[in-house]
């Protein structure tokens, strides 16, 4: 219970420290709100906040501390750190709305500290029909969305307790046919107590410039007065810039047990976004005997999720480490969201 306790008071801390310092030093223009605002709407390429990993899911995505797969590109990218090896992993969720959210990394050693990892994040929906006001049904013709982000990581430890990370990524929305592009990069870094295996995770996401759609449907012709019989001028719709939403991520977590055959942790996670409320994500995961995991959360702050849960099994062999996760995440009014995941370790 005390480990519990002392988590619980340092992270209370971390929440101080992070609001004090979102408001004082007026960080990220629009960040934290102060909850006398609605910031919905002002940022795009919202697939960048859409958590990857079903270990992640299945605790609320309270995960920035002991992130220490290759999903803490998304989460924090100091986790990265902690792989031993070449590593992969791919996760897959059933996103709401006909779409479907998928991650893919691989990393490799830089020598004894440091890791370089390759990774890709895509959003895509199936196809759309193509409707006017004069049409409801469409003629047969359709469109997809898909948003894509590429990226290469490093990361590594300056410490024993202090490790960093820096993901650059290129990001791309489209849909039908027009894209817009950028690059942007996520910062994390992470230590660990040493006490009550305490660990702290900051790290800042999106950081980038803005984002304007360019491409062919934006060009068009039209008369400069539709009453004169005169032939038609060149013109181009007006594509107005936008920001990435911007993410500023604390938390701390702290293992309640430690034994040989039961392992606790206890996780919370701080966000503030430049384009949303302020969220908390307060999650745990049990261990029996290093093999099959069982995981709960809950986030704070959304209208549509809020508990999560979700399994995990763990296989061990002298060639190579591998773990298998799930995770469930129910939604107020768009059902059910499934996240399946697959990470895979070589000795």
């Amino acid at each position: 219970m005390f480990r519990f306790f002392t988590a619980m008071i340092l992270a209370a801390t971390v929440f101080v420290i992070t609001d004090l310092y979102a408001i004082e030093e007026g960080a990220l223009k629009q960040g934290s709100s102060g909850g006398k605002a609605s910031k919905t709407g002002a940022t795009g390429s919202q697939f960048l906040k859409i958590g990857v990993g079903a270990r992640a899911a299945g605790m609320a995505g309270a995960y920035g501390s002991i992130a220490d797969d290759l999903t803490a590109i998304y989460w924090n990218p100091a986790g990265v750190a902690d792989l031993d090896g070449m590593s992969a992993n791919f996760s897959y969720t059933e996103w709401f709305g006909g779409f479907n959210h998928s991650f893919a990394a691989i990393s490799f050693p830089m020598g004894p500290s440091y890791n370089l990892a390759f990774n890709a994040i895509s959003l895509s929906s199936d196809d759309i029909p193509i409707t006017t006001i004069m049409d409801d049904d469409g003629e047969g013709a359709t469109y997809n969305v898909n948003d894509v982000a590429f990226g290469l990581t490093f990361s590594g430890y300056l410490t024993e307790e202090f490790s960093f990370g820096i993901n650059a990524k290129y990001v791309s929305n489209s849909f039908s046919q027009t894209s817009a592009n950028a690059i942007a990069f996520d910062i994390g870094t992470r230590y660990d107590v040493g006490v009550y295996g305490i660990k702290l995770g900051f790290s800042i996401h999106n950081l980038g410039v803005e984002m304007n759609y360019e491409g062919e449907e934006l060009s068009t012709a039209k008369k400069l007065y539709d009453g004169l019989n005169a032939s038609q001028l060149d013109a181009e719709y007006t594509s107005y810039p936008y920001q990435m939403p911007i993410v500023f991520r604390a938390s701390i977590s702290s293992e309640i047990i430690k034994q040989e055959e039961h392992n606790l942790i206890a996780v919370l996670d701080f966000n503030t976004l430049s384009d949303a409320g302020e969220q908390f994500a307060l999650g745990a995961e049990y261990t029996w005997n290093g093999l099959l995991s069982f995981r709960g959360g809950y986030i704070f702050g959304k209208d549509q999720m809020g508990i999560a849960g979700g399994v995990g099994l763990n296989y061990m062999s002298g060639y190579f480490d591998g773990r298998f996760d799930y995770s469930i995440n129910p939604t107020t009014d768009l059902g059910l969201i499934h996240r399946i995941g697959l990470d895979l370790q070589l000795n």
